[in-house]
């Protein structure tokens, strides 16, 4: 297991609507892979300027915690689709702490089950949100925007391995999503 694989400024992700998660893995099973983290309870704390103005700017800042795992990240998305730069932390409570000091406050909170395994260069998460579903995402990070497309493509081959199509992809991101689920209880 690897942390390079999420080394680098930007990342090509592939988001998939799953019918199935047990299908999902059942398919995943005939391939050589790697575990990173199963079943593990991710919470993402989602910041933004009182004005909105990292949403306007398409980016968006993220603390998030991982149990049982422990790991703990400070995320920085945007303002392209495919950039995206994440750094280790040692106190997801401090980095919330610095940025409302910063002046940023706390939008949402979001919560997943996720699991992450490695095939090969791409790494792949399998996501549950309650409420709204399971997704799986094909992904790699590099530094080498020249790749994009071809990593892209690569990784719409390796979705069509799984019995994934077009007609599966989810264009929405998780705070999208989440935010429409919560909306229908406002």
């Amino acid at each position: 297991m690897s942390q390079d694989h999420f080394k680098g400024r930007f990342e090509v992700e592939l988001k998939y609507r799953l019918t199935s998660k047990n299908d999902f893995l059942a398919v995943l099973q005939r391939f050589p892979y790697e575990v990173m983290v199963e079943n593990n309870l991710e919470t993402d704390w989602h910041f933004d300027s009182p004005s909105f103005a990292l949403r306007e700017q398409n980016k968006s800042i993220v603390i998030r915690q991982m149990q049982p795992s422990g790991i703990l990240l400070w995320i920085v998305k945007g303002p392209e689709p495919d950039r995206c730069q994440a750094v280790n932390i040692s106190d997801a409570l401090s980095a919330r702490s610095m940025l409302e000091t910063m002046g940023y406050q706390l939008v949402m909170t979001a919560q997943k089950t996720r699991s992450i395994y490695f095939l090969g260069e791409f790494h792949i998460t399998l996501d549950s949100l309650e409420g709204i579903g399971e997704f799986a995402e094909f992904a790699i990070m590099t530094d080498d925007e020249s790749r994009l497309e071809d990593y892209r493509k690569a990784l719409v081959e390796l979705a069509k391995q799984f019995g994934l199509t077009e007609n599966d992809r989810e264009l929405s991101s998780y705070k999208a999503l989440q935010h429409a689920y919560q909306s229908r209880f406002e």
